[in-house]
């Protein structure tokens, strides 16, 4: 009766205190089995969790549905709650309820009638049920009791589902075993505790009548584990099917036991076999069809035989060692084995045979192991040791086999040479008498202490007294780990020494020069950009008569003439030294050309010459080169022409001589109406500071270096320079080059010189001199201040980064070349620290005109470069590029 009071609280009965309340409420709750309230016409009224799991519907479902919730009606007695006699406090009733997936459930259910106690309340049943089941074969009473021991005590994990995987019985074992209490895997679909890689094979398994199948279950803890199950159909008194009974074990440990080994066969690539002598039946594990690259199935399901381990031409071979094996010896036998890609594979197959009491063979056990790496391996090894004799034989080099207390062992031919000495002749010598006692000692102490060294033999003495200076490999001979010796390698580098201190004295040479160059470069050009600048700033900003307007240009275009002179020298000697490098980038020729005739349209004016160019149509609109090395071979050589040309005028034209997939070989010629060149110094012309003849060098000023630096340029483009012959007047230079072709359509150039300049303006700026010269500092000040800009100066880096720390610049003119801090150093603080949207434009001034060094200065921070001296046109293309509007 104590459940019947339990039930009451459940039903808001009100008599217990709050902490019985409590008790009670947890009991109803929690209780293993269906408590239900029904109303006396059999509806249910109130629910608890362990019924709605018996019957698969939320509590919610249930309520308002009726007991006879079935849709055979007609399989059993109707049952009317109102038939009971209510004068009787306690029934028992048995039915059946349709579960929410389908299948009938019987239950079995105590009913207790409580009456309305007050007037206006209803009269309820209260309902304790059970599940009873439905399964004959184990509901047979006379052995309920033995089953129930076996259940309880059995180690195995007894587990009864519906064929659609609702548990309705498991043993108390599947706590220890899954980690779940009975009561919580009863009445639910355990479908989804297996792993779903097998939960497929263990739908398909469970339609046949018997089966034994592993697969991985769900602990509670939430890891898989390997089961082994047994699984078998109940069949119902009616001959249905409905019920799976199975009986399983852990076998995870098992599992993983088996998994390392086949792994571990997988691995080495070995397959076990049998083969039954008698039965002549052979029997293979899955890792023999792996190796061998088939399928079970293959052949037509044939079994695996004996003779399918070897090709056909190996079958005779096999059978005689497998008849060896029957007589008593093991089998041992390794072969090839073509597969059907093509491909060989080496195999090596053992076994060993049993015997019955009487001697006869009942079975061959044995393994089948792919060894084609080990095979490799071994193919590699000896072309390693016939490699290694060739070259060693063959060796420029000498190479001595030493033992660990210095005698020789072998040698090389180049041994030979290097000692004077026949190999038989040195073998078995201590070392020392080629390189002396104490060395021999050093090199013995130091190898036996050290796996290599560099160098430690300096010489070696040759049998007829002279000295052999040599470089020197030391290297250990170690064999299964231990050093049994040591190899000297050594070259004979007595020439090349005296090759190499001559390369040393000619790099010292070259770098003395270069820094000579560099240093001429600095120094004449400060002082020239004092001489031109002012110049510049006097026929701008003087008001000045005819003469001395005359004596201005005369001094303009003397410092003209010596920066084209220094200009030539160390372009020269850039070249000469071989520190020229191209640069590839995409341009467009015909840009190139108009830029370049453009850039002399006003020598040729001041002469009243034409200049003119025509790039032909079938030339690419983009190519990829140094556009920079072509324009200044052109300049060079439009230059001469200019220079040597009163009359008429300069003609340049481009053609393509042909073209690949790659590339296209062009030919430029310039071509002049001046005075000519006698065809007997044409082969002089392109030779460094070679004139012509003394009615040309009196009349005309240069260095003799443009066309020496156009030959080497045009080389360095990929083509060649030549004086052409022709029987008119004047003279007409061509040259090729072969450049990258894009593949764009081609344009047809043709032009005469128009020259224009397009206004721009600008704002006003503030602007830093950085320049520790003063005629320098007043020469910037003044192109900047006649144009309208703001400036400040400053004298070295430091005083640079304590303005712009101030005050905020547009643009920052910064001298390389500087006291305390450099401008490269000052540069880089600024890049770092300032922001790029507030960063000023630094422009590098410097004197320096060597190749690399406008690379230098824009990786230090640099936006620009200008090399001095400076002219006012220059500082105005800065401040147009970058400020422009």
């Amino acid at each position: 009766m104590i459940g019947i009071y339990i039930l009451g609280w459940g039903f808001n009965m009100h008599s217990a205190s709050d902490g019985q309340n409590d008790f009670y409420e947890q009991l109803y709750l929690c209780a293993p089995i269906g408590i239900a309230k029904l109303s006396t016409d059999g509806h249910f009224l109130q629910v608890n969790p362990a019924l709605c799991r018996m019957l698969g519907f939320e509590a919610g479902e249930l309520l308002g549905r009726h007991v006879q919730n079935r849709a055979d009606t007609n399989a059993f007695m109707p049952v009317s709650l109102m038939d009971l006699n209510e004068s009787a406090p306690h029934n028992l009733l048995e039915f059946d309820f349709l579960h929410r997936k389908g299948h009938s459930v019987r239950l079995s259910a105590e009913l207790t009638l409580i009456s309305g106690q007050q007037e206006g309340t209803d009269s309820y049943y209260i309902a304790y049920i059970r599940e009873t089941g439905g399964i004959e074969t184990v509901q047979s009473h006379e052995n309920n009791h033995l089953y129930e021991l076996i259940a309880n005590y059995a180690h195995e994990m007894i587990y009864i589902s519906s064929r659609d995987g609702i548990c309705l019985f498991c043993s108390p074992s599947t706590a220890k075993i899954l980690g779940y209490r009975p009561e919580e895997l009863i009445g639910r679909n355990n479908y989804e505790l297996f792993h779903p890689d097998d939960l497929k094979i263990i739908q398909d398994k469970t339609k046949d009548s018997e089966s034994l199948l592993q697969y991985r279950f769900r602990h509670k803890n939430g890891q898989y584990m390997w089961l082994e199950t047994s699984f078998q159909f109940v069949t119902s008194n009616q001959g249905e099917k409905n019920y799976v009974l199975a009986i399983g074990r852990e076998i995870t440990e098992r599992k993983h036991q088996e998994d390392i080994l086949a792994e571990a066969m997988r691995v080495a690539a070995v397959g076990s076999w049998e083969w039954r002598v008698q039965e002549n039946l052979v029997t293979v594990s899955d890792q023999v069809y792996r190796i061998y690259n088939r399928s079970r199935r293959a052949r037509d399901g044939r079994p695996f035989e004996l003779a399918d381990f070897v090709e056909e031409n190996d079958r005779e071979p096999l059978k005689a060692k497998v008849q060896k094996a029957l007589e008593g010896n093991d089998l041992n036998y390794e072969y090839q084995y073509v597969r059907k890609d093509g491909s060989v594979q080496y195999l090596h197959l053992r076994g060993v045979v049993s015997f019955d009491e009487s001697s006869k063979p009942i079975r061959m056990n044995g393994t089948v192991q792919d060894v084609t790496d080990r095979k490799h391996a071994e193919f590699k090894l000896q072309e390693t040791i016939e490699r290694y004799t060739s070259l060693k034989k063959y060796n420029h080099d000498a190479i001595f086999s030493l033992d660990l207390s210095g005698h020789i062992m072998n040698g090389n031919v180049m041994a030979e040479n290097l000692t004077g000495y026949k190999i038989s002749e040195l073998s078995g010598t201590i070392f020392s008498e080629f390189i002396g006692e104490n060395q021999l000692k050093l090199v013995l102490g130091d190898c036996l202490q050290d796996n290599s060294s560099h160098n430690q033999i300096e010489w070696i003495k040759h049998k007829s007294g002279h000295v052999a200076e040599i470089l020197s490999n030391i290297v250990p001979i170690i064999i299964n780990n231990i050093k049994v010796g040591f190899y000297v390698i050594a070259k004979d580098i007595t020439e090349q020494k005296k090759l190499l201190i001559a390369k040393e004295a000619a790099e010292s040479t070259n770098k003395a020069k270069s820094e000579f160059l560099a240093m001429m470069s600095h120094e004449i050009r400060t002082p020239m950009n004092g001489v031109i600048g002012m110049t510049d700033l006097l026929m701008e900003t003087t008001v000045l008569d005819n003469q001395q307007l005359e004596y201005l240009d005369i001094i303009r275009k003397s410092g003209d003439a010596l920066l084209k002179i220094i200009d030539d020298i160390l372009d020269f000697a850039k070249v000469e030294s071989g520190k020229t490098i191209l640069q590839a980038e995409a341009f467009d020729l015909r840009n190139c050309v108009r830029e370049t005739v453009s850039l002399l349209s006003a020598k040729a004016e001041e002469k009243r010459l034409k200049i003119s160019w025509q790039v032909s149509s079938d030339v690419p609109a983009q190519l990829i080169g140094d556009s920079d090395r072509l324009k200044q071979v052109l300049i060079n050589l439009i230059g001469n022409s200019i220079k040597f040309t009163y009359t008429g005028g300069i003609a340049v034209s481009v053609v393509k001589l042909d073209q690949d997939s790659e590339s296209v070989k062009l030919k430029f010629v310039v071509k002049d109406t001046g005075i000519g060149i006698p065809l007997d110094q044409a082969d002089q012309l392109f030779e460094p500071f070679y004139q012509l003849g003394n009615f040309m060098t009196r009349k005309f000023q240069g260095t003799g270096l443009g066309l020496a630096i156009s030959r080497k340029l045009v080389e360095l483009l990929g083509g060649e320079i030549w004086l052409e012959e022709s029987n008119e007047s004047g003279a007409a230079f061509a040259f090729t080059v072969r450049l990258t072709a894009v593949h764009t359509e081609p344009l047809d150039s043709t032009g005469d010189l128009q020259s224009g300049m397009e206004e721009h303006q600008t704002r006003k700026l503030n602007i830093l001199v950085a320049e520790d010269n003063e005629t320098n500092q007043f020469v910037l000040r003044k192109m900047l201040e006649k144009h309208g800009h703001r400036i400040q100066v400053a004298n070295n880096g430091k005083e640079v980064l304590h303005a712009v720390a101030y005050d905020s610049f547009d643009l920052i003119f910064m001298d390389v070349q500087m006291p305390v801090m450099n401008g490269l150093e000052a540069a880089q603080m600024i890049k770092e620290t300032i922001h790029e949207d507030k960063r000023p434009v630094i422009v590098a001034v410097t004197a320096n005109a060597l190749k690399g060094d406008r690379e230098l200065y824009l990786q230090a921070g640099m936006d620009d470069y200008l090399s001095k001296p400076i002219k006012s046109q220059m500082i105005a293309d800065i401040i147009q590029k970058y400020f422009s509007t």
